[in-house]
């Protein structure tokens, strides 16, 4: 079992900047691919971005492409979601996710999950 805790979010302006943290306990995240999911209100739940276990490999949704940067410290084990340049449309609950697979963007491969942390742009 892995049990997975986010935090960094909040309230903040277009154009700024946030740091999101996933921090991991009960296994260790060099096991495990990473992944960061978004959920809007009245809206599915949507891939962000993913991390292979050893942190070489990244991928991204089109949509966060060049602002956003996924890392991953496994000797922490923890993972990053550095959010630039945040649009109001980027306004949602953030969450992270472990899979033993690799740089998967679908939603149903992942095991675990965290509770998520709140991300509010304002225009």
């Amino acid at each position: 079992q892995v049990q997975l805790v986010e935090s960094g979010g909040g309230l903040v302006q277009a154009g700024g900047s946030l740091r999101l943290s996933c921090v991991a306990s009960g296994r260790t995240l060099s096991s495990y691919g990473m992944g960061w999911f978004r959920q809007a209100p009245g809206k599915e739940r949507e891939f962000v971005a993913a991390i292979s276990r050893n942190g070489g490999s990244t991928s991204y949704a089109d949509s966060v492409k060049g602002r956003f940067t996924i890392s991953k410290d496994n000797a922490k084990n923890t993972v990053y979601l550095q959010m630039n340049s945040l649009k109001p449309e980027d306004t949602a609950v953030y969450y992270c996710a472990a899979t033993p697979r690799v740089l998967v963007a679908h939603k149903g491969l992942y095991d675990y999950w965290g509770q998520g942390t709140q991300v509010t742009v304002s225009s």
